[in-house]
């Protein structure tokens, strides 16, 4: 087993040498509808979080991205205590300040936003123009070029039990109806009929990481048998701060871990792993009615990895 684990991480590490490509070919995002997907963010412009915020704002020149997706934990590490937050300056307003980013951004909330005021994340939609978050979990559609997509948008923390029971550091998390959460998932995506539909959480259901078994044990039961009823075609989170892209047998469903706009970790493959690197970066996602590809981008610009679905 052991010398299996070893070939599967070599022939990984030879692979992602050889798909790394600087992104300067911006015509495949031509007739697309292409959004940013970032998370694990807010260092206060630290570690590598302020060039690759600069690296969005000059890619997006070519891009054209229409949203960011923010897969949580914007604030690292107590959350912020209102709108008045410095944090909101330090973490997000003076970093993502590239004029092309001045888009709508449209978040979730992070196990690290449940340390703080949750309501505060919630209600800063009515000081920034592009903060755009109407409730804790919602979904909109998008009509590009003849192509439909549908985003949902859920909040894992409260699915997971370990952070209902850790009321001292996470207050909020139990005071959330899950039941009620995963109702709404189900009905929202029974009368789907998009071509496209993307769920996003911060955390991950499938992924390598030295973080509690039970975070992806509890998800794996009660989030995503109702994925897989539905035949989603991509579930995206963040959480663990580096690139993977899993497909698990049984499952038609491609699991992706988007890697932290700022400080990175270690990540290793596993059963069901396509790709991982423990690069720090953000992801494109760029759909049209017959393919969708999300690029995986590192510090520098370069394609590290694609996810390509087609219909």
């Amino acid at each position: 087993m052991k010398i299996k684990n070893l070939f599967l991480l070599l022939l990984l590490s030879v692979a992602s040498t050889f798909v790394q490509a600087q992104l300067t070919d911006y015509s495949v995002f031509d007739r697309k509808f292409n959004f940013y997907i970032a998370n694990d963010l807010g260092r206060n412009g630290y570690y590598d979080q302020k060039p690759i915020a600069e690296l969005m704002g000059t890619m997006a020149e070519e891009i054209g991205p229409e949203f960011v997706l923010a897969a949580g934990d914007i604030h690292h590490f107590e959350g912020v205590r209102s709108v008045n937050d410095p944090l909101w300056t330090t973490n997000y307003e003076l970093i993502y300040s590239h004029p092309e980013l001045m888009i709508d951004w449209f978040p979730i909330l992070g196990n690290h936003e449940y340390r703080g005021n949750t309501q505060a994340v919630l209600d800063y939609t009515q000081v920034s123009r592009r903060w755009t978050m109407p409730a804790r979990y919602y979904t909109k559609t998008f009509n590009e070029a003849g192509t439909s997509v549908r985003v949902v948008w859920i909040d894992t923390a409260p699915l997971i039990e370990k952070y209902r029971k850790e009321r001292d550091k996470y207050p909020d998390a139990c005071q959330q109806d899950a039941d009620k959460q995963l109702a709404w998932l189900d009905s929202v995506l029974t009368s789907t009929r998009e071509d496209w539909v993307i769920v996003a959480g911060h955390h991950p259901i499938y992924a390598y990481t030295p973080k509690d078994e039970s975070e992806r044990q509890d998800l794996q039961k009660r989030l995503d048998p109702i994925l897989r009823k539905h035949k989603v075609d991509v579930y995206v989170c963040g959480h663990i701060h580096n690139f993977q892209h899993i497909r698990i047998p049984g499952s038609r469903i491609d699991y992706v871990v988007n890697s932290a706009g700022s400080l990175a970790r270690k990540v290793e493959p596993i059963e069901g792993t396509q790709f991982c690197s423990s690069e720090p970066g953000f992801s494109v996602c760029s759909i049209d009615k017959k393919e969708l590809n999300l690029r995986m981008i590192d510090k520098k610009g370069n394609v590290l990895y694609t996810v390509t679905r087609k219909k």
